[in-house]
């Protein structure tokens, strides 16, 4: 018996799986996964092989301005984990101006 290939999705098809799962994804989760993200680029930017003070401070500042925003869409734990999150990148970064 010859091994045969799947039969490929149509564009209607990827279209309507698209479309199921954008249905499932939250605006709110997207920006959680995006701040973990830029808090982790930002504390690299803040080691001492890639630093970079300027994109550090963006990060820093990204964060304050859309945690806030997230209070009323996300279980409390997260907002608190994100802004402790914010609290150590501000003392990575003072550190780093300092020394």
């Amino acid at each position: 018996m010859a091994d045969e290939e799947p039969a490929q999705p149509t564009e209607d098809e990827l279209r309507e799986r698209l479309e199921e799962e954008l249905q499932k994804l939250a605006v709110s989760d997207v920006l959680v996964q995006s701040l973990y993200t830029v808090s982790g680029l930002g504390f690299h930017r803040l080691t001492s092989d890639h630093r970079d003070l300027d994109q550090a401070r963006l990060a820093i500042e990204a964060m304050r301005a859309l945690v806030p925003l997230l209070k009323d869409a996300v279980p409390e734990q997260v907002t608190r984990e994100l802004e402790q999150t914010i609290a150590g990148l501000q003392l990575a970064y003072a550190k780093a101006v300092s020394g």
